[in-house]
């Protein structure tokens, strides 16, 4: 999708961070030196966009810069990047730079400091490689950035195989920025984009996993999704085979009403998996070594599989004590969104009745009327029978056929009884 007609006009929105970004340019142009905004924070406010944080590039050796500001941290001395402690807030300072040689797909073996033009050219992306005064508000465009901002086109800086090849993650990045903007990826990217997917098989699965996240907690998930398919990427990001569905239900996702606390990228990957037709224990466990999920999204993963069955075929016929326990689950929340990308109706169905059940005998999870403690103090021994008993008293208790706690512990001492 293409942008806008006429050239955008950089929007400076201010922020703590933006004056704090400010001040560090300043100081270092004070003692003499080439100073500017860059990289995405730039993009984002020739876009209009507020930047989340701000990034300083600068001819300042990094050895200069520590002595300049006070606080600092060197997090990748070798290639340039100090961090600048500014009035409580973090700004990176990077020394422009030329780099060459990739050995291990990710960082440049050589690291040459030099002016901001061939800075700019070593960048991944025309729309990254701007740079800004954010004192005269002037844009620095040495690789035609704001043109195809303007366009609507992601572009890699120079020849995109040569880029790509430099850090193979960029083909994610790639489709990530396409998504999240609306932008088309310029053909002869998208091209080496898809000569290079299978490279991805190389590139660190906790950066592959990372780039994912960032795909589906953003609102345009649905369109990441598609252009990962359409590119070839899917196969390689989830190590498993390419698939010929389009995935539909991930795009509908974004549709469905944000209610209650929903973990999104839980809901987007069983979407995902329910396009790919790979909803199983198998997939759970491939998943999570491909994109490194954390042991909650593994299990979450594996609760949504679970439920959505439920949700879809087995609803209407399960007893009120069992649809009690299903809604008060953690994972049903996410199940039900999945499920509303499905099939709409049904998970208006279930959520009416959901809420027709919150007001109904205590609600979808009260306090129990008997605990094991009370079965204790009652003289009975602990041991492999009193869970069954808890769970069957619970569930009278949620069917709404107990008045109180002594009918609970009468029914658990007939359960008992030898």
């Amino acid at each position: 999708m293409a942008g806008s007609g006429g050239p955008r006009q950089p929007v400076n929105p201010a922020s703590p961070a933006r004056d704090a970004a400010t001040r560090v340019v300043r100081a270092l142009r004070e003692q003499g030196f080439v100073a500017y905004l860059a990289g995405g924070c730039v993009r984002d406010e020739v876009m209009g966009h507020a930047p989340k944080d701000y990034d300083v590039a600068t001819d300042a050796r990094p050895e200069r810069v520590r002595q300049i500001f006070r606080n600092t941290q060197a997090v990748g001395e070798h290639f340039g990047v100090i961090l600048v402690r500014e009035r409580g807030w973090t700004v990176e300072v990077a020394t422009f730079r030329h780099e060459s040689g990739y050995a291990d797909k990710r960082r440049p073996d050589t690291v040459t400091f030099t002016d901001a033009e061939n800075d700019a050219r070593r960048r991944d992306f025309t729309i990254n490689g701007l740079f800004m005064d954010p004192i005269g508000g002037e844009v620095i465009d040495y690789v035609g950035g704001r043109a195809d901002i303007d366009a609507g086109v992601i572009r890699a800086i120079g020849d995109p195989a040569a880029r790509l090849g430099e850090d193979h993650l960029r083909a994610l990045r790639a489709v990530r920025f396409a998504a999240r903007f609306g932008f088309e990826i310029e053909s002869a990217t998208a091209a080496a984009v898809r000569r290079d997917a299978a490279e991805l098989r190389g590139v660190s699965r906790e950066r592959i996993g990372q780039e994912i996240r960032l795909m589906l907690l953003d609102e345009h998930r649905g369109r990441a999704a598609a252009l990962l398919h359409e590119l070839g990427l899917d196969g390689p990001v989830l190590d498993e085979p390419p698939c010929t569905r389009t995935p539909d239900t991930v795009a509908r996702l974004a549709l469905e009403p944000a209610e209650g606390h929903v973990n999104i990228i839980v809901a987007s990957l069983a979407a995902w998996a329910h396009d790919r037709g790979v909803e199983s224990g198998e997939t759970v466990r491939r998943w999570r070594r491909a994109l490194v999920l954390s042991n909650d999204e593994r299990d979450g993963l594996r609760a949504v599989f679970e439920h959505l069955p439920r949700l879809r075929d087995e609803w209407g016929s399960l007893s009120v004590a069992a649809r009690k326990r299903l809604a008060a689950g953690p994972w049903f929340g996410a199940a039900l969104r999945v499920l509303g990308a499905m099939e709409a109706a049904k998970r208006d169905a279930v959520a009416a009745e959901v809420e027709r059940l919150s007001g109904h005998a205590g609600g979808l999870a009260p306090v129990p009327l008997v605990s094991g403690d009370d079965l204790v103090a009652a003289g009975y021994e602990p041991g492999p029978k009193f869970k069954q008993v808890l769970d069957a008293v619970y569930d009278e208790q949620l069917e709404g056929r107990l008045r109180g706690r002594e009918q609970g512990l009468a029914l658990a001492g007939r359960m008992l009884a030898p």
